[in-house]
């Protein structure tokens, strides 16, 4: 079971690559911060599958520090990434 874990860790790490690419090649700040959200909601994962693969639940603690940090920076986004015409 835990080598199929550590093969879906893999292939999210591997998203997250993909990401890397995206803001790379990102035109405007808001791709970028997009981007950012997806690599924290992808980090999440990885460290919740990690924590069942490797039988560490302290990673949990890591996975929910880093969820609270993803939502902080969506608001961010949202408060200082649009005008404020296009959000209403």
């Amino acid at each position: 079971m835990s080598e199929i874990l550590l093969a879906v860790a893999l292939v999210l790490l591997l998203n997250v690559a993909a990401g890397l690419v995206v803001v790379a090649r990102a035109a405007r700040r808001r791709d970028a911060m997009l981007a950012a959200l997806l690599f924290g909601s992808t980090g999440v994962a990885i460290l919740v599958v990690l924590a069942g693969a490797l039988g560490a639940p302290h990673v949990l603690d890591v996975a929910l520090a880093m969820a609270l940090l993803a939502a902080v920076l969506g608001v961010a986004l949202v408060v200082r990434g649009w005008p404020a015409e296009a959000r209403s």
